[in-house]
């Protein structure tokens, strides 16, 4: 969110202190990350500073159960969220939840472009994650992969909305009309995505824990240069492509080829055995899972302020050269002949 959200730093702050025990003495709003349902703040006491996010709507408790697991567990690229006095890892202020963690000061991986050892490290990381076994209780409790067409229906819809609907918003309407002139290959995406889901439906699926959303923008460089993967909202259980696809699908710095990310990757990852049409089916259905949800944040409502420019930008960078829409098209290049499109 990079607007500020309408709730006052006086209620954030008695929070903290009531449910947290902190006496915070500055509170500022960071405007950081797409979510215009998260806002998150860095909150100083006389001890320490942290890191305070707010979100709103539904709340999956496992997106602060398993990250605290996994620290405790020893993996180190975690920033743990902190208990409150219930004993729980959140809280409640009106329609937010709160989520307290220690503040780390450093820069996305948008930001601060990863070295050559960061890529390694994060294939580790992954690797770490995905041979993880959690209790039974909370595995149940983790979304599954079912291959669901739900977000491709909801591309459909928005492609037929900007085709039948004049939009007077500038922001709204710029998307409109980006939309209609890349309306021929959103129809691609959307139809190899379907094609390869029909084909993995019918496989069986050895799923593992992945993060599910593991872009720059949530790896996180501290200012020693050291390694975090932060955001754990999307957990799921899913064949580890799920994961394995960022590296070299166009959503890294943009400081190194494709080559070069995944190479890196997997010095860490380690050896494995690749389902490629589970990474392409992964990479296509990325975009258009995002296509969906700025779709709906930008048509249908004229609200966000900054929120509205920004998410646009992000939208339209992704059809750029060497971005993902092409990267997805170029995972294509390793699927068996009769699943090529081309």
């Amino acid at each position: 969110m990079l607007e500020k959200p309408n709730i006052s730093d006086e209620m954030i702050i008695a929070c903290l202190h009531d449910d947290y025990g902190l006496q915070v003495a500055d509170l500022a709003f960071l405007p950081l990350g797409a979510d215009a349902s998260t806002a998150v703040y860095r909150a100083v006491t006389g001890d320490a500073p942290y890191f305070v996010k707010l979100r709103r709507g539904a709340f999956d408790e496992t997106t602060v159960l398993v990250p605290r697991l996994l620290y405790d567990r020893g993996m180190a690229q975690v920033i743990p969220p902190l208990p409150a006095r219930t004993g729980r890892l959140w809280a409640r202020l009106g329609d937010y939840t709160v989520i307290v963690a220690p503040f780390v000061a450093g820069q996305s991986g948008f930001e601060k472009p990863l070295l050559d050892r960061h890529w390694t490290e994060l294939g580790r990381a992954l690797k770490r994650l995905h041979t993880t076994t959690l209790p039974p209780e909370l595995l149940a409790r983790i979304p599954q992969e079912r291959y669901s067409g739900e977000w491709r229906e909801r591309v459909r819809s928005f492609q037929t909305l900007v085709q039948t609907q004049t939009f007077h918003e500038p922001v709204a309407a710029a998307l409109a009309e980006f939309m209609t002139t890349q309306q021929e290959i959103i129809g691609e995406i959307v139809w190899r995505a379907e094609r390869l889901a029909s084909v993995l439906r019918g496989r069986p699926q050895h799923r593992v824990l992945c993060h599910a959303d593991i872009h720059a923008g949530n790896v996180h460089i501290d200012e020693h240069n050291t390694l975090y993967i932060v955001d754990w909202d999307t957990l799921t259980l899913a064949p580890k492509e799920r994961d394995l696809m960022f590296a070299g699908a166009g959503l890294g710095d943009g400081s190194r080829s494709a080559e070069d990310e995944e190479r890196l990757f997997y010095q860490g990852y380690g050896d494995t055995e690749i389902d490629w049409v589970a990474l392409a089916y992964y990479r296509f259905e990325r975009i258009v899972q995002d296509i969906a949800e700025f779709a709906a944040q930008l048509l249908s409502t004229e609200e966000g302020g900054a929120d509205r420019e920004h998410s646009l930008r992000l939208f339209m960078g992704q059809f750029l050269p060497g971005q993902v829409v092409e990267q997805a098209f170029r995972a294509e290049e390793r699927l068996p002949g009769e699943l090529r499109s081309g």
